[in-house]
């Protein structure tokens, strides 16, 4: 199994790594694409069980956020879960630039006290999903705050607290 074989996505509160999805999501979206969502979301989890491990009492919020990935995938229409937490993205291929963005805002999110979710991306295909064409950067929230530069901590903190 390949790195690139492991996809990130939003479960309820939590970001958790699924094993098989995008290729999961290639099967079934020809003959699956009108079929009912209920229907959908039982066959991601069961297709993904061989791979993933998945407790009964959480197959639903699997269930639900598999249909989600599966309608963006799609092109369909579909409902976003807010994140309760702040989703922090780096995006930089682990340059020295790209690691002090990083710690800069670990620190920050610490020095506040918010609980956040953040997550270093360093694969240079999965950057180029984000449009932005220079290193480091920052999102927040889905939000790109800054691109090719390492903005100081105080403008970090006033991002965050915005967010």
């Amino acid at each position: 199994m390949a790195d690139a074989d492991v996809s990130q996505i939003r479960v309820g509160e939590f970001t958790v790594g699924i094993i098989g999805l995008k290729s999961v999501l290639q099967d079934m979206a020809g003959e699956w694409a009108e079929k009912p969502d209920d229907q959908v979301a039982v066959e991601l989890v069961k297709r993904l069980s061989g791979k993933n491990y998945f407790p009964e009492s959480v197959k639903a919020s699997y269930g639900m956020a598999f249909l989600r990935e599966f309608k963006k995938f799609t092109g369909k229409p579909y409902n976003e879960d807010a994140p309760k937490q702040l989703e922090i993205k780096i995006l930089g291929p682990g340059c020295a630039n790209c690691d002090r963005l990083e710690r800069e805002v670990i620190e920050a999110v610490s020095e506040m006290g918010l609980p956040a979710d953040v997550d270093h991306i360093r694969d240079i295909r999965e950057i180029g999903k984000y449009g932005v064409l220079g290193s480091p950067a920052l999102i927040i929230n889905g939000k790109v705050k800054a691109v090719g530069r390492v903005p100081m901590r105080s403008e970090i903190r006033k991002w965050l607290m915005q967010a």
